[in-house]
Parts: structure tokens; C-alpha cells; sequence
């Protein structure tokens, strides 16, 4: 985990503050006790991540049952631009805190229930970013126009996903 600098804490628990309070609006979570995401411990993945944007992470208990060891979201989330995201990313993990640890039907169920349906649907859109801002290369199909933003070359081995075209490299 990358301990967060003092901005950083404040930003999150001035999330988790916000987050708490619409998940209180909801119906669905009316006769949830919320008071124990009040204290589980919020931390930060790698600014490297591209395609994790939030995790939950959990540890064994001694008495064999798993409890949240800390709930770690991308410091990009931060950014203005992408506020709104990040408090549905933290929405996200706290579902799996609140004991819906599967993505499953119940679980999606919940989840669409974010009333940002704007900020639910920017996850493609944080990762596209992402990728863009660590990619030394782009993969451009010559036949469509289509580019993938890429740390390594592609040496003429991968093919574009919509015309199966091969892909040629070109530095950014």
C-alpha cells in the first residue's frame, strides 16, 4: 500500500464522508448499520495502476474469518475530472466491505443503484486514461484508424481487435 500524503488522507475520508452520506439516502441500505465503514482504513494503489481503479483487501482473522485489511483506491481518483468516479469506485468496494464479495447478480443489482449513473459508467473512460498516460507507444491500425495506447512495441505480433489487421508501432 502507498501511504497517502496528508491531502491525500483528507481527500479520503472526505470521500468516504460522501459516499456514507448517499449510501444513508438510499432506500436499500436504510437498515444498514454504515458505522463500521467509518473505520476501515483507506489507502492507495500505485499511480502505475492502469486497470485496478479500487480493491478491497482482506486478511485472516484469528478466528479464521476474513476482515478488511484496507480499502485502497488510484490517486487519480483525486483529480478533479474524475471526483465523481471515484466516489462510485469507493461505493463499489464498500458493497464488497458491507459482506457482497462476489460480483454477482445481487452485487450488480446493488451497484446500479448508484444514483451518478454518469460517474458508473466512466470506469472504460479512467482506464483509457490511464493507459494513455503511461503508454510509450500507440498500436495504429492503418486500416481502420483505430490506436491502443501500449507500454511495449507490438513487433508486428498483434492485430487490431476490430479489423484483424496488423498493428504498427509508433512512438508517442
Amino acid at each position: 500500500m502507498v501511504q497517502p500524503s496528508r491531502e491525500q488522507r483528507e481527500g479520503l475520508e472526505q470521500l468516504r464522508l460522501r459516499v456514507i452520506s448517499v449510501l444513508e439516502t438510499m432506500d436499500t441500505f436504510a437498515l444498514t448499520d454504515t458505522r463500521e465503514l467509518l473505520t476501515v482504513p483507506l489507502g492507495l494503489l500505485r499511480k502505475s495502476a492502469t486497470q485496478r481503479h479500487g480493491v478491497t483487501r482482506w486478511i485472516r482473522a484469528d478466528d479464521g474469518n476474513l476482515k478488511v485489511e484496507v480499502v485502497e483506491l488510484h490517486p487519480r481518483l483525486f483529480d478533479e475530472a474524475w471526483g465523481d468516479y471515484g466516489a462510485f469506485v469507493l461505493f463499489h468496494e464498500f458493497l464488497h466491505v458491507l459482506g457482497f464479495r462476489a460480483h454477482d447478480r445481487t452485487f450488480r443489482a446493488l451497484e446500479a443503484q448508484w444514483p451518478n449513473r454518469t460517474a458508473a459508467g466512466m470506469g472504460q473512460s479512467f482506464t483509457h486514461a490511464m493507459r494513455l498516460g503511461r503508454a510509450r507507444w500507440l498500436w495504429y491500425c492503418p486500416s481502420c484508424e483505430e490506436s491502443y495506447p501500449r507500454q511495449r512495441k507490438s513487433n508486428g505480433k498483434f492485430q487490431c481487435r476490430k479489423c484483424r489487421k496488423l498493428l504498427e508501432d509508433r512512438p508517442m
